[in-house]
């Protein structure tokens, strides 16, 4: 993690709106996260989160997966553009492509996600379908450190939405979405902060194990 009083260095990964980079752009635009977007990288050439990072004078790059024999080779290829612009933290905000085992162990404590469920519950894709499905009161967003295992990784804070009898996966998914971009960017907020790390597979903060997730409140802050 970088000094206290130097930006924390961040690349992010996309796939597709940038509605989560766009929070973070202005979060930092608006003094209220000290970092430094070195980066947004891609799997689509065609993702709005480029034109969003283009609009802010932002690296933007993509790779194209067809354009490589493997998966390993693709994720080689995409993580040595990513290591060039030496980030302190490696954001996936809606990047939709699994991460091979050989990256996510180089980055370990270095990269985090963000997932639409509270995490352990609905991993993988279609969240707000898993949630209605399994008539889920309170469904929600998580970030987490990035490990092998799809959306498996220790969570270090949660924002939580009540399920509304008359919901459907779109509305849902519209008031999660309103919660993820504080949570991120309060997350990241510790981060710049030299709060929280990855220790013997713990979340750390403050140098003393998490005992559970934190929870963003209705301030759109996190109590830490």
């Amino acid at each position: 993690m970088p000094h206290p009083d130097s930006p924390l260095r961040l690349a992010v990964l996309a796939s597709g709106r940038g509605s989560n980079l766009q929070a973070l752009i202005d979060a930092i635009g608006e003094g209220r996260l000290h970092a430094r977007i070195v980066g947004v990288f891609s799997d689509r050439r065609d993702a709005l989160a480029l034109q969003r990072a283009r609009d802010a004078g932002l690296l933007a790059e993509a790779l194209r997966a067809r354009d490589f024999d493997t998966r390993l080779e693709f994720d080689a290829a995409l993580f040595e553009r990513v290591d060039a612009v030496q980030p302190d933290l490696i954001v996936c905000a809606g990047y939709m492509r699994l991460l091979g085992q050989p990256v996510v162990e180089a980055h370990r404590g270095r990269m985090l996600n963000i997932h639409p469920s509270l995490l352990p519950a609905f991993k993988g894709l279609r969240t707000h379908e898993q949630a209605l499905a399994a008539g889920a009161p309170v469904h929600g967003a998580s970030v987490h450190f990035v490990t092998p295992e799809l959306d498996g990784g220790p969570v270090i804070a949660q924002a939580r939405v009540p399920v509304r009898g008359d919901d459907d996966a779109p509305a849902l998914a519209a008031r999660v979405i309103a919660r993820e971009h504080p949570l991120l960017v309060e997350t990241l907020r510790l981060f710049a902060q030299g709060r929280v790390a990855l220790q013997s597979e713990h979340v750390h903060l403050d140098r003393a194990p998490l005992p559970a997730p934190l929870q963003l409140d209705a301030d759109d802050r996190l109590p830490a």
